[in-house]
């Protein structure tokens, strides 16, 4: 068989969609460490995978460059073509990442999802991820011909960001001038989201916090949040904590990059799930998170025996029968302060807080 030189991924979508896909381009990097990997993905994003150990080049997108249809092709043309890829690995397969394939028909390996407009394209399929199963194992699922003795064998790979020392360096400083004490224990508190139907309640946030500090009163809250709508959700939330000097909102992670210097100096992470929580993850760091009633627990919070990981759902507390009958809202408020408090609690204990 002739040996794999060039590998190209396609993940266009989310941040933290991203993050994890970075377990599955680690595996390839192990299995084939002379080969070229490069990932395609959005511009807004590209940034926080710079220094990837596993990643040879990115190829990054404009949505302007998405949303121009002659413009899209011409450009997804010149990156198929530079290369000649061996593998062609389209993470997502909509209409609109098939060209990708369409344009590198030669590729030895075409791998993709199981759609109903996908059976020409690609000689390796598989489904989609399923509410029961991790996403880490159904990235794996889309490589198993390129893992060793057709992925009988696994390849341990965890999903990962890689961050300079002098990254760090810097956001110490920048923790450090706003008060923070190195040696307690530090808190990063995700307490909006960017959508409000992946946000827990703000009262109910600010409640549980409350519990926390009064329980844990030398670990430090960094609130984390980005700018806008998001602010103001932590603006009130702090105002309703009457603004403890330990309960910090002006230390700001202005970009992913410095979310992840700021995890990498951080105890662990507490909030909604999403990206962030990916962020704090991926740079080793515990985590306990509320999931929105969208958001599966298996797919979204991959197990990791030596890097806990936690969190609570509507699918905890109500009956499996009785979820389809209840509107988001409704599952929503069954996470209570008190159903929360009772495994974060423990939780913090485990790990010495």
């Amino acid at each position: 068989m002739k040996p794999v030189k060039s590998i190209l991924v396609i993940r266009f979508r989310q941040m933290g969609d991203m993050i994890l896909a970075t377990a599955m381009i680690n595996a390839l990097k192990e299995t084939y460490p002379e080969a070229t990997v490069d990932v395609v993905l959005n511009e807004r994003i590209a940034p926080l995978f710079q220094h990837h150990k596993s990643i040879d080049n990115i190829l990054a997108f404009s949505d302007d460059e998405r949303h121009n249809f002659l413009q899209y092709l011409t450009k997804v043309w010149k990156v198929v073509h530079a290369k000649h890829y061996d593998v062609i690995i389209d993470m997502r397969s909509t209409v609109n990442t098939l060209p990708f394939t369409l344009f590198s028909l030669g590729s030895r390996y075409r791998m993709g999802i199981r759609k109903p407009y996908t059976p020409l394209l690609f000689n390796h399929r598989v489904g989609g991820c399923k509410s029961d199963e991790s996403m880490l194992d159904h990235n794996f699922k889309l490589i198993q011909p390129l893992l060793p003795d057709n992925g009988k064998r696994t390849v341990h790979s965890k999903f990962t960001i890689d961050i300079t020392e002098a990254e760090k360096d810097e956001f110490a400083k920048q923790m450090a001038e706003k008060g923070i004490d190195f040696t307690r224990p530090i808190m990063i508190a995700g307490v909006t989201a960017k959508l409000p139907e992946k946000t827990w309640d703000k009262r109910r946030m600010a409640e549980t916090l409350r519990l926390f500090h009064k329980e844990f009163p030398d670990c430090q809250i960094i609130f984390n949040y980005a700018p806008g709508r998001e602010e103001e959700n932590a603006l009130e939330i702090h105002r309703m904590l009457d603004t403890d000097k330990d309960i910090l909102i002006d230390i700001q992670a202005k970009s992913p990059r410095e979310l992840a210097a700021m995890a990498s100096l951080s105890t662990f992470y507490f909030g909604n799930e999403g990206g962030a929580r990916h962020i704090v993850q991926a740079m080793g760091k515990p985590s306990f998170v509320i999931c929105s009633p969208m958001a599966s627990k298996k797919t979204w919070l991959p197990e990791d025996e030596k890097i806990p990981t936690e969190g609570i759902s509507p699918a905890d507390i109500i009956a499996a029968d009785r979820l389809p009958e209840m509107d988001a809202a409704a599952r929503y408020d069954a996470i209570t302060v008190e159903r929360v408090w009772q495994r974060l609690l423990p939780f913090c204990k485990k790990l010495g807080i």
